[in-house]
């Protein structure tokens, strides 16, 4: 599996173009460790990948997500993003402790936050209006990320 990450990363740096790397710097406060990869380039090399790997389980896939969450790079956050929405049908109540993991954990800027919390963690909310309380508990934490999880979670954008 890592063999998949190695791979999009290779892609996502021969990609990459200082251009857009310091043009994407400028709309962020803090520094965002970024590849510079236009948007919907990796769009389309997150689609690619995703044939490669949505067979294998959605276990597999949030595994392959965690590693690109991992790695801190802007660019690897949105392929993690864009899987994690795309298995929104296979989404189950234990699934909250992986997605609040990784706002806990990863997001460090409002694009990371904004993308995963708009679909993946907004959809499971709409499936899962229970865990609405755990909103509750974002809004309090002293993390802005996780603060603004707990607001854009409702902010539902159509795919």
């Amino acid at each position: 599996m890592s063999g998949i990450i190695h791979s999009i990363r290779g892609e996502l740096k021969r990609s990459a173009d200082r251009k857009t790397r310091e043009s994407g710097e400028r709309f962020f406060k803090e520094p965002v460790k970024m590849y510079g990869v236009k948007t919907d380039v990796v769009r389309g090399i997150g689609k690619r990948y995703f044939k490669v790997v949505q067979g294998r389980g959605k276990a597999a896939v949030f595994e392959l997500c965690g590693g690109l969450w991992r790695s801190g790079y802007l660019e690897e956050s949105f392929i993690a993003c864009n899987w994690s929405f795309r298995l929104h049908k296979q989404y189950e109540p234990a699934d909250f402790k992986v997605f609040e993991r990784w706002i806990h954990s990863y997001v460090n800027n409002w694009a990371s936050c904004d993308t995963l919390c708009n679909h993946t963690v907004g959809e499971f909310i709409e499936m899962y209006p229970d865990f609405l309380s755990a909103l509750k508990r974002f809004a309090r934490s002293d993390n802005r990320w996780v603060k603004r999880a707990a607001a854009v979670s409702l902010i539902l954008v159509s795919s």
